[in-house]
């Protein structure tokens, strides 16, 4: 039987300090003051919401601090129970003739702006352990436990093919797909097969730094090219071809540009692909983010123009079902370039996961694939409404931005320049983390944030942009 605990709590509306944090910091104040004993039953969510006057998620986000923190646990179907063994209170270390000074206690990070990773608590999660567990339960699954395939289930390349040709105008058979464990393994295949040493690779700056690391891994050397408010600025490329008219490739996301979120132009992706083919240059395409969209319909992808001669395709299914989930998969028309990828991956990885891609794909023909990016999409929509209302309010002043058509962040240009060590530093001690710009800079530190929302909650996104705008 519950306790019965009333919280005494005085709620300061006007104080930096979250409404949840304070909930969270008079609870720990009870448990070293010992009213509240170790083993000690909490009130639900639902009653503490009752008798402090809020809105529940307030309480469960108070709930999940203290669980994080470890002055809670929780017991399933019982309920949540003040921890037997506390946290530890700083250590102080005493030396002959000195005054004992406390330890600076390690700040938890509580609110962690990523660079877009999707909220993986609504992933379907148990439809695709059922669907796991539905395959061996086939009269045929010891057929599944030898080797397969060593560009990925005939069925499941089918299908994303299908997928790939009718969402996104391609034009591709499944010979012409490779699946990959997550986009990342297609980005070293890619690199190591397409490059020698010397080569040049043209890259967009600012851009994704583990792209960069892949294709100086193969050996090849970088070239910046700037981004503006139409994508990648293909009067650069024109000028780098003629200095260096042997460029082996160009590394690009268009349809929302990483970090900046901005889609390449139509006029500019025409020019792109007719340079692609007069100087006989690849173009690698990172699609990372397509499936969240919040438009009419997202712009089709350069490897999808029929004109285009010299193209590598990459894609992900982890943005989709959840990021520990490490599918992706390249696509080409060369079929001596996917010959060698499949002879690489061989030295480093036989084949893929067959029975998770062989899950995924009955998500995909039951129709679950489709229901959660339905919801999905319209779930991350709200979340970017929200953030967009935040960001008018704590840093309207102070920074620039524009609501993205899709993906799941927000590029932040600060109006004035910005120390973001120091920026940095100060909101750690507050529990916040952001990513330096130098994550994503080609040698230059890029004039702008890159903030992923997905996987906050509201209060969070309030707290952090609050205090990022606090500190601008």
């Amino acid at each position: 039987m519950l306790r019965p605990w009333k919280l005494e709590l005085q709620l300061d509306p006007a104080s930096d300090k979250a409404i949840y944090l304070q909930i969270a910091d008079a609870i720990i104040a009870d448990i070293q003051s010992g009213r509240l004993k170790s083993g000690t039953a909490l009130p639900g969510s639902r009653i503490l919401a009752r008798d402090l006057q809020l809105n529940r998620n307030t309480i469960v986000e108070a709930l999940n601090v203290l669980l994080h923190e470890e002055w809670l646990v929780s017991k399933e179907r019982k309920g949540t129970f003040v921890a037997d063994v506390l946290p530890a209170l700083p250590v102080t270390k005493q030396v002959a003739g000195t005054v004992a000074t406390p330890e600076t206690p390690k700040i938890a990070i509580r609110i962690n702006f990523d660079d877009g990773s999707p909220d993986s608590k609504i992933a379907p999660v148990a439809a695709l352990a059922r669907a796991y567990r539905q395959i061996f339960n086939r009269k045929a699954r010891w057929q599944m436990m030898g080797y397969g395939d060593d560009k990925g289930d005939t069925a499941f390349r089918n299908a994303i093919v299908q997928m790939l040709n009718h969402q996104r105008g391609m034009q591709l058979d499944e010979q012409q797909l490779f699946i990959t464990r997550g986009s990342q393994m297609a980005m070293y295949l890619t690199a190591h097969c397409l490059l020698k040493k010397g080569d040049y690779v043209l890259v967009e700056s600012p851009g994704y730094q583990p792209a960069w690391r892949a294709f100086e891994h193969a050996g090849a050397q970088l070239l910046p090219v700037k981004v503006d408010q139409d994508g990648l600025m293909v009067e650069e490329v024109r000028k780098w071809l003629q200095r260096h008219p042997g460029i082996k490739a160009i590394y690009t996301t268009p349809h929302h540009q990483y970090p900046t979120t901005v889609t390449l132009s139509l006029q500019r992706r025409l020019e792109l692909i007719r340079l692609s083919n007069e100087y006989d240059f690849t173009i690698i395409e990172d699609d990372y983010d397509n499936e969240f969209h919040f438009g009419y319909r997202p712009v089709l992808p350069l490897s999808s123009y029929p004109e285009l001669k010299n193209y590598v395709y990459i894609g992900t299914m982890s943005k989709v079902v959840a990021p520990a989930l490490r599918i992706g998969y390249l696509a080409s028309k060369d079929k001596a370039f996917l010959d060698l990828v499949a002879a690489h991956r061989r030295i480093i990885d036989v084949q893929g996961d067959a029975i998770m891609e062989q899950a995924v794909l009955q998500l995909i023909q039951d129709g679950t694939i489709k229901r959660h990016l339905k919801k999905a999409t319209q779930y991350y929509k709200g979340k970017r409404d929200v953030v967009a209302a935040l960001l008018k309010k704590y840093l309207g002043s102070k920074a620039g931005f524009d609501v993205p058509e899709g993906g799941l962040a927000f590029w932040v240009a600060p109006k004035c320049p910005v120390d973001w060590q120091l920026v940095q530093a100060h909101l750690q001690q507050k529990g916040i983390r952001i990513l330096h710009p130098e994550t994503y800079s080609f040698k230059q530190t890029a004039n702008g944030l890159r903030l992923g929302y997905a996987y906050l909650s509201e209060a969070q996104l309030e707290e952090g942009l609050k205090a990022l705008g606090a500190c601008l």
